[in-house]
């Protein structure tokens, strides 16, 4: 068997990451009903009700479930670029700081580490707020004291980050270390950082609309609840079975739109935000580790 096929199996069968946490008691209740109602219709009594089959049409709720699908995954998809956007734009002004701003006193240079690490800690800080925590000690080492304390205090720390990293720009810019054009370039991508992070908010904040959450939960348990009327009579003792299986189908993939319209927790089907943070901090290093051609401590003329 080649490692591909071996891959599928494993796949298949691996429950980590998986909804059927999530699913497996609503499939235990279909089961248990459906062999319920074929006891009953052993005893002849009359729960034989093909007809209610059209009661809830199965394109109509495949449709009502396709569309909760799409919707929750375009939600996860933009949350993706969003944050695609801000790795790109944390290493495109990190790269800018650490090459185009003119070092003319011996401690400039720890400025401009200060200031990307500021960039790592608007990531970090990001991260934090979608997920409703506070600042914590991953962000400690990453900006001064004073800073540190004066960030546990604010509503949007991520905010106040980005006002910091500004701050430096506009600075450096009156200490006449980068020229307007420089400074322009730096303050587009910051403005694209908070851009990124009001559409992550948006995300966040703009969850799925509740009588439509509702309603089609309440169609699901109907559905799940008439089905075994409708198929007892051609499976008789396999009833039970098969309504299981279909609620494992049904409430699957409302449980997978559930668990994805929100990317940013810590589900195993949401964005590995830790990893991606650890990422932009490993390229920050990375940055500082090396040496631009031109360096001086005198000032630019």
């Amino acid at each position: 068997m080649t490692a591909e096929k071996l891959k599928w199996i494993h796949t298949t069968l691996q429950l980590k990451g998986s909804v059927m946490k999530a699913v497996y008691k609503h499939i235990l209740w279909c089961g248990a009903f459906g062999f319920f109602i074929s006891i009953l219709y052993h005893f002849k009594i009359p729960v034989s009700q093909p007809i209610l089959g059209s009661v809830i049409p199965s394109i109509v709720l495949g449709l009502l479930l396709v569309f909760r699908t799409n919707t929750a995954y375009e939600r996860f998809w933009e949350g993706r670029k969003c944050w695609g956007s801000i790795v790109n734009n944390v290493r495109n002004l990190a790269r800018q700081i650490w090459v185009s701003i003119d070092e003319i006193s011996p401690e400039d240079k720890d400025d401009k580490i200060t200031a990307l690490n500021l960039l790592i800690a608007f990531a970090v800080t990001t991260k934090l707020h979608l997920r409703g925590e506070a600042v914590n000690s991953e962000l400690e080492e990453l900006m001064p004291s004073t800073k540190y304390i004066k960030l546990k205090t604010m509503n949007n720390p991520p905010i106040e980050v980005a006002f910091w990293i500004g701050d430096y720009l506009q600075h450096q810019y009156h200490r006449n270390c980068l020229n307007s054009y420089q400074l322009t370039s730096m303050q587009e991508l910051l403005n694209s950082l908070v851009d990124n992070l009001g559409a992550c908010e948006r995300i966040l904040k703009t969850p799925m609309p509740l009588a439509y959450a509702i309603h089609l939960k309440q169609l699901l348990l109907l559905y799940c609840f008439l089905l075994p009327f409708q198929i007892v009579e051609s499976l008789g003792w396999w009833t039970g079975l098969i309504a299981a299986l279909v609620g494992f189908t049904v409430f699957g993939i409302e449980a997978i739109g559930l668990e994805i319209e929100n990317p940013f927790g810590y589900d195993a089907n949401d964005l590995p935000l830790d990893g991606i943070c650890d990422t932009m901090k490993r390229n920050i290093n990375d940055l500082i580790s090396l040496t631009p051609s031109v360096q001086s401590y005198t000032k630019n003329i």
